[in-house]
C-alpha cells in the first residue's frame, strides 16, 4: 500500500482535518493530565532541514518522543541532499530505513519529488510554496477558544507568503472567508488564488481586511532567503503593521494569531503579543499537539507489526 502524504492541507479531507484538530486537542489534554501515550513505540522520524527551524525542530522531536518513538535531526551538512545525490535515491533509501520524514525546505518540488519515491509517509515542515503543519496549529487553536471556524471571517495582513497560501487553503478545507491585504506585487501565489475562487479576496487596506473579523494572523514581512530585501520591504509594509488600534476594527472576540518569530515594531507592534486577544504563544505550543495527531495519523502504530 502507498504511504499516505502531508505536503498540503488537501492531502486531507476536510473531515479528517478536523479530526486531527479533535486528535491533537484529546493528545494534548492527555500530555497535561500526565498521561503515558505511546502508540510509535520503536517508529522513527527523520526530520531534514534545509531550512533553520525551532518550533518545527521542537515540536516534532518532542512529539515523537511523548509518543514513544524517536526522531533523528538531519541538517544539510548531514545529508547527501545538498551534494548532488538525486532527491529520487536519497527517498527510496531513506524510506527504507525510517517510519516516517519530515521535510522543511526551500522548493516545494523537493517535497514532490521525495514523496513520489517514499515508502513512508512524508510530512511538509516548510516549503516555500506552503506551511501545512501550522496550519493545523492555527486551526486548532482557534477551534479551542472559540468552536467552529466555518462561516467565520479570517483576515491576512502583509505578505503573500507560504503563510498565506496555506490559510488560502485552509479557506477551502475549514470553509470560511479569507481577506488578505498585501502591498501591490505582493500577493500570494495566483496558483492558489484561482483554486479558492470566491472563498479569497485581495485588498489593499488592511483596515478593510480585518473589519468584522474573527481571526486576523500576519508574519514577518521579510522570509528566510530574502534577507537582501529587507528595507524595501520594511518601507513597504510599513502601513501593513498589525496594533493595536487594527485589532479594534475586527470583531470583539477577535484572535490575533503568528507564527513566529515576531519582528516587533515591524510586522506586529512592540505590545501585541502581550494585548490579550493574542493567542501566538498557545498557537506555537499546539504545533507539538497537533503534530502528534498527525505522526499518529499517518505511522502505523507499532503495535500492528507485533
Amino acid at each position: 500500500m502507498s504511504a499516505r502524504h502531508f505536503l498540503s492541507l488537501m492531502d486531507c479531507t476536510p473531515q479528517e482535518l478536523l479530526g486531527l484538530i479533535r486528535r491533537g486537542i484529546e493528545l494534548k489534554n492527555l500530555r497535561n493530565r500526565g498521561v503515558l501515550f505511546e502508540p510509535l513505540k520503536n517508529r522513527v522520524l527523520g526530520m531534514i532541514f534545509e531550512k533553520a527551524s525551532t518550533r518545527t525542530r521542537l515540536s516534532f522531536e518532542a512529539g515523537m518522543i511523548q509518543l514513544g518513538g524517536q526522531a533523528i535531526f538531519l541538517s544539510p551538512r548531514d545529508t547527501q541532499l545538498g551534494r548532488g545525490e538525486p532527491i529520487s535515491d536519497c527517498a527510496i533509501v531513506m524510506s527504507r530505513m525510517l517510519d516516517a520524514v519530515m521535510i522543511r525546505t526551500f522548493a516545494h518540488s523537493t517535497l514532490s519529488e521525495f514523496a513520489a519515491h517514499s515508502r513512508v509517509p512524508v510530512i511538509n515542515g516548510l516549503s516555500d510554496d506552503l506551511h501545512p503543519c501550522q496550519l493545523l496549529a492555527d486551526m486548532q487553536t482557534f477551534f479551542e477558544q472559540r468552536g467552529s471556524i466555518q462561516g467565520k471571517t479570517v483576515a491576512w495582513i502583509g505578505d503573500g507568503n507560504n503563510m498565506c497560501n496555506s490559510y488560502i487553503e485552509a479557506a477551502q478545507q475549514f470553509d470560511f472567508q479569507l481577506r488578505v491585504a498585501c502591498p501591490e506585487g505582493y500577493e500570494p501565489n495566483a496558483k492558489f488564488l484561482a483554486q479558492a475562487g470566491d472563498r479569497v479576496t485581495i485588498v489593499r487596506d488592511p483596515r478593510e481586511a480585518v473589519a468584522g473579523a474573527h481571526l486576523v494572523s500576519t508574519d514577518v514581512w521579510t522570509s528566510m532567503g530574502q534577507e537582501e530585501e529587507t528595507a524595501k520591504r520594511l518601507a513597504l509594509f510599513k502601513p501593513y503593521q498589525v496594533n493595536r488600534a487594527l485589532l479594534d476594527l475586527a470583531a470583539t472576540d477577535v484572535l490575533f494569531l503568528h507564527c513566529l518569530p515576531a519582528h516587533r515594531g515591524e510586522e506586529i507592534s512592540e505590545d501585541l503579543l502581550d494585548d490579550p486577544r493574542s493567542v501566538a504563544w498557545d498557537q506555537a505550543e499546539n504545533r507539538l499537539h497537533a503534530q502528534k495527531a498527525l505522526l499518529e495519523f499517518l505511522v502505523e502504530p507499532a503495535y500492528h507489526h507485533a
